[in-house]
């Protein structure tokens, strides 16, 4: 009995999507629940599954096809993956001689769906993505599974280095590749543009001694990890220190609709994650009223989420406030982007040690530079650089965050 696989609902307001990538083929049998295709929408990547357990007959679509909520993406036929086993019950024939090797070939790695990334992966180091065991869900390949398999190759050929290596001949031959862009990277195009053309962004700057965090992290960093099963990081440090500039400094934690201003009583910080099609900015809700342990574990459950592509259009939905850590990626000072309709962005960078000047003496630090990008139409000059001089204080003095300082 054939069966439609139809696009789910997305989430609120959301009604179409794009077809990112097919995860099986015709003839492939599924499971109740299995996934068969990725779909991009404009905020995250979402999966379709089979209501059914039997064999794809058909699909529908293609990758990058735009679909609406409740199109039929594909057939399966009822039975079908039931009905392998009862195959090989059947009288054995004459044993079929194997396959050759390039037929193995093009039977395992060519039916692979690689991600641009990954396929330029393989095109940058040469490598055969049919010899490569995938480590990402349901054993795709990564763009880290390219890079392993490229170096362990090269280990290979330099062991036996008798025979002296070739010349390489240089053929002048430039590569170029189009990939269109994902849904979720024109999205952030468009609203990181717009943020540009509707807000009056500016940035103000500061440095942060990180000394007493850092301390704070060695001395007690066993405990939390044993008692709440969660690394303690930074970034509980500085959402804590945010709740207490934005509860000092109401408008960086409002936002400007139509001729109103918007103000929160409550801290939902969006945390700026680094996801396979592009970076996202899933919720941490009601950080005023959380306490570390549940901010650290909120945080890694998103970070892990976002690798994985589980996140769902909920986790995004909201925010009051961001913070984003380019710091992880060795970013010295930038001036982020507000994630509109917010007014305001914190940035984090790397910490490194600087020669300071403290009681009149020249002394190391480990110093972090902090921007507090916002909207000059609803905050002034004063109020963000007052919102981001609290969140240096209660940094470089945590007492500050205990006490409500």
């Amino acid at each position: 009995m054939p069966t439609e696989v139809k696009v789910p609902t997305l989430g609120e307001s959301v009604t179409e999507a794009t077809i990112g990538e097919l995860l099986k083929k015709v003839g492939d049998t599924v499971k109740v629940d299995e996934p068969i295709a990725s779909l991009e929408t404009d905020k995250v990547a979402v999966e379709a599954p089979s209501p059914v357990a039997g064999t794809i007959t058909e699909f529908r679509v293609a990758v990058g096809d735009t679909v609406e909520v409740g199109a039929i993406i594909a057939v399966v036929s009822e039975g079908g993956a039931a009905a392998a086993p009862a195959a090989a019950e059947a009288p054995a024939a004459a044993p079929a001689p194997a396959p050759a090797p390039a037929q193995a070939k093009a039977e395992s790695g060519d039916a692979q769906t690689l991600s641009p990334a990954v396929r330029r992966a393989v095109l940058e180091h040469g490598v055969d993505p049919s010899t490569i065991k995938g480590t990402g869900k349901d054993g795709r390949l990564t763009k880290e599974d390219v890079v392993a398999a490229a170096e362990a190759k090269k280990s290979d050929t330099a062991a036996p280095a008798a025979a002296p290596a070739a010349t390489p001949v240089a053929t002048g031959e430039r590569r170029e590749e189009r990939v269109k862009m994902t849904r979720m990277r024109q999205t952030i195009a468009k609203r990181l543009k717009s943020a540009q053309d509707t807000a009056a962004l500016l940035t103000t700057f500061n440095d942060v001694d990180m000394s007493a965090v850092m301390e704070a992290r060695d001395k007690y960093k066993d405990l939390f990890a044993k008692k709440h099963d969660v690394r303690l990081g930074f970034m509980g440090f500085f959402a804590k220190a945010a709740c207490l500039a934005l509860k000092d400094v109401p408008a960086v934690n409002a936002y400007i609709e139509g001729d109103e201003i918007v103000y929160h009583d409550y801290v939902d910080i969006s945390v700026a994650v680094s996801a396979p099609n592009g970076l996202v900015v899933p919720v941490v809700r009601d950080c005023q009223a959380k306490g570390f342990a549940q901010i650290e574990k909120d945080i890694a459950d998103f970070g892990k989420r976002a690798k994985d592509g589980s996140l769902t259009m909920e986790d995004m939905k909201g925010g009051t406030f961001t913070i984003s850590n380019g710091g992880v990626f060795g970013s010295l000072m930038s001036t982020p982007i507000i994630n509109p309709p917010q007014s305001a962005v914190l940035g984090l960078h790397r910490i490194e040690d600087r020669p300071v000047v403290r009681n009149g003496e020249i002394v190391i630090r480990p110093m972090m530079y902090i921007a507090l990008s916002y909207d000059h139409r609803l905050i002034d000059g004063r109020e963000a650089v007052t919102a981001l001089k609290i969140i240096k204080e209660a940094i470089e003095d945590p007492t500050r965050i205990l006490i409500d300082l």
